[in-house]
């Protein structure tokens, strides 16, 4: 018997609502191709094509608009039922650590999602470089912490994904790969250093134009023709393009971990660690 994904239909909600897959992306933590994807699975597994491209904007088609209301009532049902069966409502405060472009890429859908399930916890975030959040000093500060580390770096977290470290620019300024622009986050900051590292060691010329910590700043910098930078691939703007090229050199992989350090809110830490688990899972 065939079966409709609940998070593909997730997924066609948001494109609709949102009014494209870049915004749908934004909202549910996921990249645009990640997003075009399971609407491609969607539309082979119903037989219909569900959304025609008016400029940059996807609209519904005619067999979109009819599966748009069904699809909101299957979801409904789906999180009344979870509401339903939950022994008692989780409620506390869960004090969470992300680095600075998850919390532009991830955040916006997975907090969404968590908070309409659970209205009673109250969740605190910070973003900053994951050196600053996993510094012992701060390990009172947070009960749940997100963070990209090294392969060969022995950790107390858990594996959430290895991801591919990619480079990444505005596809409406090509880069000059003789001479090249780097955007980057400050001193500390694992991208910048790979970056750096890797680069000593070719005869490429290289420059740093522009340093921010916040992810939000670097992409501004990066659609004003500034340069280009270096991110995990799952955590990529869906706004900006993957780069190829024989002056880039190969990046690796980083490991993306998740530290519970607090036992005072135990069910609502895992409750939301497996939030964002699955959420990043969900991209590759």
């Amino acid at each position: 018997m065939k079966q409709l994904s609940l998070d593909n239909l997730r997924t066609f909600v948001g494109v609709i609502e949102l009014g494209g897959y870049a915004k749908a992306g934004e909202w549910l933590g996921r990249s645009q191709p990640a997003i075009s994807l399971q609407i491609k699975k969607l539309e082979e597994q119903l037989g219909k094509k569900l959304f025609t491209k008016v400029g940059q904007r996807h609209l519904p088609s005619a067999d979109g608009n009819w599966l748009y209301p069904k699809a909101k009532e299957l979801l409904a049902l789906n999180d009344a039922i979870f509401r339903s069966v939950d022994p008692t409502p989780l409620r506390g405060r869960l004090r969470l650590g992300i680095p600075n472009e998850f919390a532009s890429t991830l955040l916006p859908g997975l907090i969404g999602e968590f908070s309409k399930r659970y209205p009673d916890v109250s969740l605190e975030v910070t973003s900053a470089l994951s050196r600053e959040l996993l510094h012992p000093s701060r390990r009172n500060e947070f009960d749940l912490i997100l963070a990209l580390v090294n392969p060969d770096q022995q950790t107390e977290g858990e594996l959430v994904l290895e991801d591919e470290m990619v480079w990444v620019g505005d596809p409406l300024h090509p880069a000059n790969m003789d001479a090249i622009s780097l955007v980057l986050a400050p001193d500390g900051c694992i991208y910048r250093s790979r970056v750096i590292n890797h680069l000593k060691q070719q005869t490429t010329a290289w420059k740093i134009t522009y340093t921010n910590a916040d992810l939000t700043g670097l992409v501004a910098a990066i659609q004003q023709g500034l340069g280009i930078t270096a991110l995990a691939k799952s955590s990529m703007p869906a706004n900006l393009q993957v780069l190829n090229h024989r002056n880039l050199p190969k990046l690796g992989t980083i490991n993306i971990c998740l530290f519970q350090l607090s036992n005072q809110h135990p069910i609502v830490s895992e409750t939301l660690g497996n939030f964002i688990i699955h959420r990043l899972r969900a991209q590759q």
